[in-house]
């Protein structure tokens, strides 16, 4: 499914970076930087345009070309891994930061993810995120987990939670205008997150 999506001919959620990555980008600790769901690379580019070592994994191959491609149209580089979440072992003390955008997981795999990030931060190292909530299905939006799948969603207090040891710096559950390609667009009610490990 990711990799039809990806082969279309516009970018699926556009070719510019997610609002809250811009508007809390110079918060992040500059460095190795860890994108994870990466898809066709509009974060990755940013961040690689603003200093950042940037490393972006997807299970989608299709997708990785993408970002390879927009990457090399807008004059920087970025790593590129084909790799599964479930497995996929990120160091211990190795990354600078980590991007995860709208990168819904199953409960119990997220959970596991969120775990593996803290230990992979570097001390001092940020995590930023930004996912739908589960009052999105309440929103006009389009974009996110189906009804389905409502446990993929993620909300504040869950995330404070599964990062239990970080600190904190934005835990916010806000309803705004997503402008994101063809699949994330319009009102919807999302959670926006970022902490530092001590």
């Amino acid at each position: 499914m990711w990799d039809e999506r990806y082969a279309e001919a516009d970018f699926a959620y556009g070719s510019e970076p997610n609002d809250f990555l811009v508007e809390r980008g110079a918060d992040l600790t500059p460095g190795r930087c860890l994108c994870l769901a990466e898809g066709q690379g509009r974060n990755a580019v940013w961040l690689a345009q603003h200093g950042f070592d940037v490393t972006a994994i997807d299970q989608s191959p299709v997708g990785l070309d993408r970002a390879r491609d927009l990457a090399a149209e807008r004059g920087v580089e970025i790593a590129t891994r084909a790799v599964d979440l479930a497995d996929y072992d990120m160091g211990t003390g190795v990354w600078d930061s980590v991007v995860a955008i709208f990168a819904h997981l199953p409960p119990r795999l997220r959970r596991d993810v969120h775990a593996r990030v803290v230990r992979a931060l570097k001390p001092g190292g940020t995590v930023l995120l930004e996912a739908y909530t589960p009052d999105k299905y309440t929103q006009p939006g389009k974009g996110g987990p189906p009804p389905s799948q409502k446990d993929w969603t993620m909300t504040r207090e869950g995330l404070l939670a599964e990062f239990a040891g970080l600190q904190p710096i934005c835990a916010e559950e806000v309803v705004r205008e997503i402008t994101e390609g063809e699949y994330h667009r319009g009102q919807s009610a999302v959670v926006r997150f970022l902490a530092r490990k001590p």
